[in-house]
Parts: structure tokens; sequence; C-alpha cells
């Protein structure tokens, strides 16, 4: 079996300027703390970030946006972060904004391997602008296209060696459908165990969809 486990700069290896990364979480809960920090550390810069939000400022993706790696937001809110909204009005900063629902199933949709979604979500307002629609049944959809990234960056509340998955409470998010749509998963554990420590039936994401498990994540309270 492949040995999954990846030191910091091993991660920092598979990093390079203008990649696609999602980001696990929500609000700031279940982000990969410390593979953010070896984003940052690494000098990986014109990065196309996928996320929930921006988190708040000092955390998570906000720490890259600060830092002025990220060249394209595609997320559903920036609300808590102030300078994401500031850096978009400046003109440093692209962001594409997603309804919540739609971008899970954007991103659920090319893990399916799905040719597309269609929501009414959005129809007659600026997220229809540019996009095709379909009437299906009397009704119009708009037709949004599944999304895909080189690298996924997950949060587990208790990993083991192979790569299997456990998230306690809300940490699960946006987590388990990113694990399906990225040439590249890594998961930052906050507890990592050795192989058949997890029951099976408590794998909410299993391992042969990670690539790479790295320890030392922060427990979350």
């Amino acid at each position: 079996m492949k040995d999954k486990i990846i030191d910091r700069e091993q991660f920092k290896a598979m990093l390079h300027d203008g990649m696609t990364i999602m980001v696990g979480g929500f609000a700031g809960n279940g982000v990969p703390e410390i593979l953010i920090e070896c984003i940052l550390e690494s000098g990986a810069k014109d990065l196309t970030i996928i996320s929930n939000d921006s988190t708040h400022p000092g955390e998570g993706v906000s720490l890259l946006i600060a830092d002025n790696r990220v060249k394209k937001l595609i997320a559903s809110h920036i609300g808590m972060n102030p300078q994401t909204a500031e850096k978009y009005n400046a003109g440093e900063l692209d962001v594409q904004l997603v309804p919540q629902g739609t971008l899970a199933e954007m991103i659920r949709a090319d893990g399916a391997g799905l040719g597309a979604v269609l929501t009414q979500t959005g129809l007659g307002t600026e997220i229809e602008e540019g996009k095709d629609t379909i009437t299906l049944n009397g009704k119009t959809y708009l037709i949004e296209m599944p999304i895909h990234a080189d690298l996924a960056i997950l949060r587990g509340s208790v990993v083991d060696k192979s790569g299997n998955i456990v998230y306690k409470g809300t940490t699960r998010t946006f987590n388990t459908v990113m694990a399906t749509a990225a040439d590249v998963v890594v998961v930052a554990a906050e507890e990592l165990v050795e192989i058949g420590e997890i029951e099976p039936i408590d794998v909410m994401t299993p391992a042969p969809l990670v690539d790479y498990v790295m320890g030392g994540e922060p427990i979350e309270l």
C-alpha cells in the first residue's frame, strides 16, 4: 500500500504558481490551517481559491488573500472579511460569488461525473450573466458547469494512515464533497491513528479519495 503520510516540505513541493485549490471548511470551521500555513511558506502565488467563504481576518483563506497570493476567489460570500471586499473593489482580486447550494452542487457534479447542474437560483440576477439557460417542462434553469481543482486541502478530526477520515460536528462542511473533485487531495489530521482504529461505519471520506495525510493539525474546539 502506498505510504500517504507526508510532512510540510513534501506538501510544499506539490505547490506551484497559478494552482486552483479547493479549501474545505465553513466560516473558518473545518479549515486546514497547517496546510494554509504551508502554502504561505511555499511562496506560491496567482492562486485560484475555491472555498465557501474567505473566513475572518487572520485565519484560513484570509491569510492568503492578505498576503496577495490569491488571483481569483470563487466563494458563496465574503461578508466576514472586509479585506476581501476592499481588494475586490480596488481591482486587486477577482471574486466570483456563487450561491452556496449551487457551489456545492457544482463541486459534487465534477466528482460524480455529471455534465452540468440545472438550477433556478440566480435567474434574473447578476449570477445569470454570461451563462446558458435551458427550458424544461415549462421551467427555465441556469446551466452551471462542474468545477474542478488541481488540489483539495481538507481538515479531518480523526484520520487513519490510509486516509480514512472522520469529521466531528460541523467540521464536515465542504470537506467531503471537495474530496471528490480535485486531482490531488491532502488532509490535515487533528488526530492521526493507525489503520483499523476507525470503525468502517464511522468513515465519512474513504481512503481511496485521499492521496496524502499530514498530522499535526491543532484540535478544533
